[in-house]
């Protein structure tokens, strides 16, 4: 459905004909297509809610998750009692921490005062878990089974609670001190015998990460695994919730964008681009550029230690910033692929040695190419071997210095519990830049006797 559609029917007040249109829509589709219509100067807190509460009620519900955080609480602000009541109830216990984490003080004491005790203490619960944990991502929302039980008393059970539940395809069996023992699926019950006990048919090797384990290592073992949820448990074993798929997915994506912004020298920033300040955005990146700013004098100090030498030989100011982009080209690759493969965990602190190793072979082809292209490239162009012997040796040392530069960097911050991708582009090539300068004056030096 269109956005114009949907304000015209709107505008003119037929609302039966975008009850029925909206209702044919996925709630997530709903949701952007408020979210578009708020962009219209047309389009008033008023319409909004008119908007919100002509749409069935489970549907409003579901769709309410998928808005963002400032629509949400335009609308909260305009329920009743009753209706925030009813919304919250909808929810999953994680979609409503969720919610409540980037709502201000007075939205989260009206949700919870529209809670009911026991709802209460679960979202405190969770809200109290580490913001990177397991804990904070999880939900309480599980159908688990006693071992003791048939599967005619599971499927029972099943169909008492699996309403209220974010998944029943998997259900966790527990011992009789809550204990995870093992798991079942809804398709090993349907073709076992009804007689048969769930202990006979369970999984007991479970996959399963503890409450204070790290989110990204949670969807991290969810992809490796390739399971749609995983349980989560406490220190004496016992399942506490379960992590599903699509909150993986948000990790994994949050995860991703924090780590783009540090590999462009930005500090992550928690709301989107267009919800981020002018001065947010200044703010966020100023920091970084002031460092970087700042390093960079030492490529300056370098230059100027061997101005004697480039005013004996001019020209050598002309191949300076082809052999500084080319080391800060090769490091961006190196530490690109490094980041991206700890982040994977494919590539470990163990494979450090490995990794330099590898990294050092791929540098030599590379510099064995460029460095014989654009030896041959001076050659031809300035008839001087000898200034074609400095560019082609500079290269070599140039791209194997930044290649190992690159890969370890990013090694060593981890090391030291700091996000590797802090070490990427800006901060690689400043480094590499220096070191570029040393080696071709270096060489310059010594090649061309100056």
């Amino acid at each position: 459905m269109e956005k114009e559609l949907a304000l015209e029917l709107l505008e003119a007040k037929k609302l039966v004909q975008l009850r029925k249109d909206l209702q044919e829509l996925n709630p997530a589709d709903i949701a952007t297509l408020i979210e578009e219509m708020r962009e219209s100067e047309e389009f008033d807190e008023k319409k909004l809610i008119l908007l919100y509460r002509i749409l069935p009620k489970e549907l409003a519900a579901e769709a309410f998750t998928y808005l963002d955080s400032d629509t949400q609480i335009a609308l909260i602000g305009a329920f009743s009692d009753k209706e925030l009541r009813y919304v919250i109830d909808e929810l999953y216990l994680d979609d409503t921490v969720d919610i409540i984490e980037e709502m201000p003080a007075n939205v989260v004491s009206r949700i919870l005062s529209s809670t009911d005790p026991d709802t209460r203490k679960q979202i405190n619960e969770l809200l109290n878990y580490p913001k990177d944990s397991a804990g904070s991502v999880m939900t309480t929302e599980f159908v688990y089974l006693h071992r003791y039980l048939t599967v005619r008393e599971a499927f029972e059970q099943i169909r008492k609670i699996g309403l209220v539940k974010e998944t029943v395809y998997t259900c966790y069996v527990i011992s009789s001190h809550r204990r995870l023992v093992g798991r079942v699926t809804v398709l090993d019950m349907l073709v076992a015998d009804e007689d048969t006990k769930i202990e006979d048919i369970m999984e007991t090797n479970v996959i399963f990460v503890r409450t204070h384990d790290d989110k990204e290592h949670v969807a991290h073992t969810m992809s490796k695994y390739d399971i749609a949820a995983i349980p989560v448990v406490d220190n004496e074993d016992r399942i506490v919730g379960i992590v599903t798929f699509d909150d993986a997915m948000d990790v994994l994506q949050e995860e991703n964008t924090e780590d783009f912004a540090k590999m462009a020298a930005v500090v992550p920033a928690e709301d989107s681009y267009f919800k981020t300040s002018v001065w947010q955005h200044a703010k966020s990146r100023i920091p970084w550029l002031l460092v970087l700013m700042l390093s960079a004098t030492l490529t300056g100090w370098i230059s100027s230690r061997f101005e004697p030498q480039i005013a004996v030989i001019p020209m050598l100011v002309s191949f300076m910033p082809m052999v500084m982009g080319t080391g800060g080209n090769c490091g961006s690759q190196s530490s690109t692929l490094i980041i991206r493969g700890m982040a994977l965990e494919e590539i470990r602190l163990k494979d450090f040695f490995k990794v330099v190793f590898k990294e050092f072979r791929i540098a030599l082809l590379c510099a064995a190419v460029l460095s014989v292209v654009n030896g041959l490239r001076v050659l031809i162009t300035y008839k001087d071997p000898a200034l074609a012997l400095v560019i082609a040796l500079s290269l070599i040392g140039t791209v194997v210095i930044a290649k190992l530069v690159g890969a370890m960097l990013p090694m060593a911050a981890k090391a030291v519990h700091l996000d590797p991708a802090i070490m990427a582009n800006p901060l690689i090539t400043t480094v590499v830049d220096s070191c570029s300068l040393l080696i071709y004056f270096t060489i310059a030096t010594n090649v061309l006797g100056i």
